[in-house]
């Protein structure tokens, strides 16, 4: 066994690193940006050293700083974790000329099956069946629109190097083919460097199932089950469990085989993934192998009992793997959810900022958690917005989705918006709990997801007992700064003022001898309780309450019945008209990041949901329409400006 490896990522996959290598007596050395230097996964390792600035091409992509930092610690190996150079067999081949160990396949494993055109062609020879398709290696745009008609439509233009929902578009008709397939090859350039495509046919109601295989140098290689990965949102997975649900014997092993005879194709060593796309009737097709370890393996380990890492650690040192096949079973079942700073409601655009307050459910009894962030910490524009992932594993999926429910529950993160909510109602819903998956499942059922409801009066109730409590904890030190509603003989009131998206609360309080009051709208009632840690336990008239409460200033996040509502309380007085010079016919930049291009030109009449400007945030594009008919009055950017969330981007004229 090693005694000191390095690890060439950050987050929570290098703190999982950590944990195993750890387990095991082996020494760790971490690599950090400067935007990590105060980061989690620095402080998880046994020494650390910078790479560089925040960018990940000037950092964490920096392969040749990475071997140099290894050999002057005297680490004999490097775990790529997921991301950055990990499929990367350039860097693999490199720590081999340095004489590292690269933990994870062989550079030769790697360059196979990294381009997914070249992989299909290896797992059409080894008789592993393939999704009907172009993947050739001529990318001129008429021959591939060309190939998109015989094959019929829809289809999928995918990155040929891709991987994690970047570089990947569905096209419904023709005349849309050339728009996407542009859209696809800049965002494939942005984030593989390479602009090569490949065409399949695209299915209605798929369900993405992927089999975790296992090899060593020894010419041993097993299977350790399934993973149904179907609940995705932008082609990237938020949801993931083991084994699928409605598997049958025969299936699994048939795409066992088909995943062990796909690794054994290419010579396989270590961890990897071969995915498959599923039809309803249980048909599978290969779509790409990944190189690497997956950010789901965890549900993958709770229903094997096995340390995935440990294993990859081991047969790196050149062990054979600990177990053989007919030694593996399944126990009972096993759910992820990716926690992300997203607005789900915002088309799940990324949020960038400070966790100002974390709360998580307790960990053991079937709950994990992997994560490398904590409060306080940032989220920063370069790199993936996970905060966490959350781990559930019960005797059955019922009891696991039980769990998952209850822990995201008491899941609370303040600062940043992020997914919790929306995950907490995807497994609580009708066709999720009944295990009808597909990949199509959230846009379908997205009017039951992304409901827009009204705000609940316990949840400003809850805002008015933080605010009370902070002044209360004020007046404790200056009995002149009271706020307590005091008076000789006599009953006071006041009104604090709250906004909810858009929707405002008007609280009034009224001070009298028998306690106090609260009214809110038509609702009244005497108000007794405490907040205290930002818990609010408290009594308004006949109900009982209980929410959490994140205070930082003016701003208010509540944590109320499954739901997270952010408030501000503000002065009507001093509010005042929005006069902004663009009024309503402004577009504001929805995140941070970079305009990639400007597409109506100024003046000229557009459509209602026409495209106007592309922007870039974290290696994916997104682009602003036009809510209404209208043209562009004039654009307050450039492409290749790198702006802030809420710039001004667009002034455009409604008709």
């Amino acid at each position: 066994m090693f005694a000191k490896i390095l690890i060439a990522n950050r987050g929570e996959i290098a703190c999982r690193i950590a944990r195993s290598a750890r387990r095991l007596g082996v020494a760790t050395v971490a690599v950090f940006s400067d935007a990590d230097a105060g980061a989690r996964h620095v402080a998880a390792c046994d020494e650390a050293h910078r790479l560089g600035p925040p960018p990940a091409r000037e950092s964490y992509l920096r392969g040749d700083l990475i071997i140099a930092i290894a050999q002057r610690s005297g680490a004999q190996a490097i775990h790529p974790g997921y991301g950055f150079l990990s499929e990367n067999e350039d860097f693999a081949e490199a720590c081999r000329r340095s004489g590292l160990v690269f933990i994870g396949p062989p550079p030769s494993a790697i360059r196979a099956m990294g381009l997914k055109a070249e992989s299909k062609r290896l797992m059409a020879k080894a008789g592993v069946p393939l999704t009907p398709g172009y993947h050739g290696a001529d990318q001129d745009p008429a021959l591939l629109a060309d190939e998109a008609g015989k094959i019929g439509y829809p289809v999928l233009i995918k990155a040929s190097a891709g991987g994690g929902g970047k570089g990947m578009r569905i096209v419904e008709k023709p005349a849309d083919f050339a728009a996407a397939l542009a859209s696809c090859q800049r965002e494939a350039r942005a984030s593989f460097g390479d602009d090569a495509v490949l065409i399949e046919k695209y299915l209605t109601r798929p369900r993405h199932i992927e089999i975790q295989v296992f090899a060593d140098t020894h010419g041993n290689c097993v299977h350790l089950f399934e993973r149904d990965c179907s609940v995705q949102r932008r082609h990237q997975k938020v949801l993931e469990e083991a084994p699928a649900p409605g598997m049958i014997a025969e299936r699994r092993a048939a795409m066992g085989r088909a995943a062990v005879d796909a690794a054994a194709a290419v010579g396989y060593v270590g961890a990897g993934t071969v995915e498959f796309i599923a039809n309803q009737d249980g048909t599978f097709y290969f779509m790409e192998m990944n190189t690497r370890l997956q950010v789901e393996h965890p549900v993958t380990e709770a229903v094997t009992g096995v340390d995935l890492v440990e294993w990859q650690l081991r047969v790196a040192a050149g062990e054979p793997l600990p177990l053989a096949q007919d030694q593996l079973a399944i126990r009972g079942h096993a759910l992820e959810a990716r926690i992300y700073a997203e607005n789900p409601a915002k088309n799940f655009l990324p949020s960038i900022g400070t966790i100002t307050h974390l709360r998580t459910p307790p960990e053991g009894a079937g709950v994990r958690i992997d994560s490398g962030v904590g409060q306080g910490d940032a989220i920063s524009p370069y790199y993936d917005p996970m905060i966490a992932k959350l781990i559930c594993h019960g005797a059955s999926r019922d009891e696991a989705l039980a769990l998952m429910a209850a822990a995201l529950r008491r899941y609370e993160v303040a600062g940043l918006a992020t997914n919790v909510e929306f995950l907490g109602r995807v497994v609580t819903s009708r066709a999720f709990a009944g295990g009808e998956l597909d990949t199509g499942l959230i846009e379908r059922h997205r009017a039951e997801l992304l409901p827009a409801l009204a705000t609940p009066l316990e949840a400003v109730a809850a805002a008015v007992l933080a605010d009370l409590a902070a002044e209360a904890s004020v007046s404790d030190s200056d009995p002149w700064a009271a706020r307590d509603g005091w008076r000789l003989s006599l009953t006071a009131q006041r009104t604090l003022t709250y906004r909810c998206g858009e929707e405002t609360f008007a609280a009034v309080l009224e001070y009298g001898r028998a306690g106090m009051r609260l009214g809110i709208g038509e609702r009244s009632g005497p108000l007794s309780g405490k907040c205290i840690d930002a818990r609010a336990a408290f009594a308004w008239g006949d109900t009982q309450v209980s929410a959490g409460v994140a205070r930082d200033g003016m701003r208010h996040t509540v944590f109320f019945a499954g739901r997270r509502l952010d408030l501000e309380r503000f002065d009507p007085m001093l509010a005042g008209d929005d006069d902004d010079d663009a009024g309503d016919a402004s577009f504001a930049a929805p995140m941070s990041g970079k305009v990639l291009s400007l597409i109506a030109a100024p003046g000229t009449p557009v459509d209602k949901g026409a495209a106007l400007l592309v922007m870039e945030a974290m290696k994916m594009e997104h682009t602003l329409t036009a809510p209404r008919a209208g043209r562009v009055r004039e654009y307050r950017c450039a492409a290749g400006d790198q702006v802030e969330e809420g710039a001004l981007l667009i002034v455009f004229d409604a008709e």
